[in-house]
């Protein structure tokens, strides 16, 4: 979209760029605004509104030559956006396995984002079309819905009391990947330019390793469907970076067509993997969504911070150094983010599985009644969510009369017997 903007529009390249990143800020602010109110409006409604400004507003800015015009309708396009990720972030973290629900969604949008790379050339130039394509996208998913729930009171909604759960937890964890998706998008921005300028190669070939790369993003995804809960949350999140971050030095210090492949491949693979598992983490949190949905605007802060971040550094320092520095970047927050899936107390990544954690004999003990457990039933399986806690009114027993009651202890033969004595 940047790119079409720049050739049909007066507009230099940092000038469309900037428009990019105005819709994602806008596409941000919708989810840190409505976070904690998508039970209360309503899903459906919700989104509902959100696909109707989303189209409204890139169709506007398809049809217009305007530049307020094209600038205010890319923006409230990327309210609308915001609003429908918004209550999609919900409706995943309320699944009984968020990971995998992210997992699919992020194969939803790997494999849109390839239809994109390969209609959106054919569509000629100039900004009308490719707006107009992304605002009728927002109306074909309109017929989903229909199977949103409609508005409940907050009280009612999973999850339980109003308060934001596990605070310190998901406050690292958004700050963790605001600076893990600026530091993959600082490189996305300018690989073109890697390719092209310091590997020397042709625009033709540096499209194949990109439509290569999305291919391998593909697989990455259906990987980390498949992996799972098996290595836990851990592993992934803070080893997978250390892994990107080695890619992102070797695609921005490429010299040839190899060590650029290979860099750009071995990235896009990487990269859907550990961000399910973010996600995952992200909605496993708190049911209601909320952590999900403010952890998912994070990103989009980091998104939209990126290609602005890897044009400074990239024309200042050159692209190796612009490398090395996302790099050093990636590796200092890998730590904290993997302190948090290791240590915080979200829901496991599948119902029925125990959570590694070292709880000594109480852990045993489970493990041991799960393994000897009779029939089917008699022992919950480890690992599920907490049952929710149901109140069962009783009748309130009648206060009992004294009068009814004799005394304790043996009696006195010549003494009256005692109230309700035999």
């Amino acid at each position: 979209m940047g790119g079409r903007l720049d050739t049909g529009l007066p507009l230099s390249a940092t000038e469309a760029g900037s428009i990019g990143s105005a819709l994602l800020l806008s596409s941000a602010a919708a989810g840190f605004l409505l976070a904690a109110r998508v039970h209360r409006v309503g899903p459906r409604r919700l989104a509902r509104a959100g696909l109707l400004l989303a189209a409204a507003g890139y169709g506007a800015a398809a049809v217009s030559h305007s530049i307020p015009v094209v600038v205010a309708g890319a923006v409230a396009g990327g309210f609308g956006s915001g609003t429908a990720t918004t209550v999609a972030a919900t409706g995943i973290a309320a699944q009984p396995d968020p990971h995998r629900a992210s997992t699919l969604g992020l194969l939803s949008v790997s494999a849109l984002a390839g239809i994109v790379y390969l209609t959106v050339p054919q569509l000629g130039p100039g900004h009308g079309l490719p707006l107009a394509a992304i605002a009728l996208t927002a109306l074909l998913a309109w017929p989903a819905t229909g199977r949103l729930a409609s508005p409940a009171p907050v009280t009612t909604a999973p999850g339980g009391t109003g308060r934001l759960p596990h605070r310190a937890p998901g406050l690292v964890l958004a700050g963790g990947i605001l600076c893990w998706s600026l530091a993959q998008n600082s490189l996305w921005g300018v690989s073109g330019r890697i390719g092209l300028d310091q590997a020397h190669l042709t625009e033709v070939t540096v499209g194949l390793v990109f439509a290569v790369a999305l291919g391998a993003g593909l697989l990455g995804v259906i990987g980390a469907g498949v992996l799972g809960p098996r290595l836990g949350r851990a592993l992934p999140v803070g080893g997978g970076t250390v892994l990107i971050a080695g890619c992102i030095a070797l695609s921005a210090s490429a010299t040839g067509p190899t060590t650029f492949a290979t860099g750009e491949i071995a990235w896009n693979v990487l990269y859907p993997i550990v961000l399910s598992y973010l996600l995952g983490l992200a909605a496993s949190l708190d049911r209601r969504g909320r952590w999900a949905v403010l952890v998912g605007s994070a990103s989009s802060l980091g998104t939209a911070a990126g290609p602005l971040t890897g044009s400074v550094l990239a024309t200042r320092a050159g692209f190796p150094a612009m490398g090395a520095v996302l790099a050093a970047g990636l590796l200092v927050v890998a730590l904290p983010l993997a302190a948090v899936a290791r240590h915080t107390g979200g829901r496991p990544l599948l119902p029925g599985t125990m959570r590694r954690r070292r709880t000594g004999p109480l852990l045993e003990a489970a493990a041991l009644a799960v393994s000897t457990s009779g029939p089917g039933g008699t022992v919950p399986a480890a690992g599920l969510p907490e049952q929710p806690v149901v109140e069962i009114p009783f009748d309130t027993p009648a206060l009992p009369d004294r009068a009814a009651y004799g005394t304790a202890g043996p009696r006195q033969a010549t003494a009256a017997p005692g109230p309700g004595a035999p």
